[in-house]
C-alpha cells in the first residue's frame, strides 16, 4: 500500500501527471525558441539562452530535445499545424463563393504570420537554415499544396482529381508563390499594404482556381 502511495505521489504532483507536466515543459522551451529567434535571430538559440528564457534547469532540455534542428523543426511543425487548423477554420465559415473562400483562406493563413511577426520569422527564415530543415519546409510547401489542390476540387466538383497534373502543378505554384512572396514582403522589398498583399494573392489564387476548373469541368 505504502509503495503504491508512493508511486503514485511520484506520478502526480498538485493534480498533473508527469507526462504532462514534460510537455508542458516542452511547450514552455518552444515558445522560449519562437522569443529568441523572433527578436533576438538563430544565432542566439543555444541550450543555456534556451532553458534560461524558458525559465527550466537545462537537463529539461535534454528530456524533450536531442539537438537545435529538432527544437526548430519541432518549432516550425509547430507553427505550420497552427497555420493549416486556422484556414480550414476560416474556409469552413466563409461564404461558399470562389473568392470569399479564397480571401478567407489566404487572410487567415498571412495574418496568423504577420500578426505575429515572430511566427513568420521562423518559417520563412530559420526554416532554412540547415539542409535538414529545407526539406522539412518543402515538405511543408507540399502538404499546404495539397490542401490547396483537395479544397480546390472539392469546390468546383472536379470528379476526378487525378484526371490532370495540372492540379498539382497549381497548387504547388500557388502555395510556393506565396511563401516566396510572403518572404519578399516581410524583408520590405515589395511596397504593399498587408491588405493589398491579400487582394493581389487572392486574385491570382482565383485566376488560376477558375481557369482549371473550365478545363476539367
Amino acid at each position: 500500500m505504502t509503495s503504491s502511495r508512493s508511486g503514485s505521489a511520484q506520478r502526480t504532483y498538485g493534480g498533473i501527471s508527469a507526462d504532462e507536466r514534460k510537455a508542458q515543459r516542452r511547450t514552455a522551451l518552444l515558445e522560449a525558441a519562437l522569443e529568441i529567434i523572433g527578436t533576438q535571430g538563430l544565432a542566439k538559440l543555444t541550450v543555456s539562452g534556451l532553458c534560461a528564457q524558458a525559465g527550466l534547469n537545462e537537463r529539461y532540455y535534454y528530456e524533450s530535445f536531442d539537438s537545435r534542428d529538432a527544437v526548430l523543426t519541432a518549432l516550425v511543425d509547430s507553427i505550420a499545424e497552427e497555420l493549416a487548423v486556422s484556414i480550414v477554420a476560416a474556409v469552413a465559415t466563409a461564404p461558399k463563393d470562389t473568392r470569399a473562400t479564397a480571401r478567407a483562406a489566404i487572410t487567415a493563413g498571412i495574418h496568423l504570420l504577420t500578426d505575429d511577426p515572430r511566427k513568420a520569422k521562423v518559417t520563412l527564415v530559420a526554416g532554412m537554415a540547415t539542409p535538414e530543415l529545407r526539406a522539412r519546409t518543402t515538405e511543408t510547401v507540399r502538404v499546404f499544396a495539397r490542401m490547396v489542390a483537395a479544397e480546390g476540387v472539392d469546390f468546383y466538383g472536379i470528379d476526378d482529381p487525378n484526371s490532370d497534373p495540372a492540379i498539382d502543378f497549381r497548387a504547388n505554384y500557388l502555395v510556393g508563390g506565396l511563401v516566396q512572396t510572403l518572404t519578399a514582403w516581410l524583408h520590405d522589398e515589395l511596397p504593399l499594404t498587408r491588405a493589398e498583399l491579400i487582394e493581389h494573392t487572392t486574385d491570382v489564387f482565383v485566376l488560376l482556381g477558375e481557369d482549371l476548373a473550365r478545363r476539367l469541368t
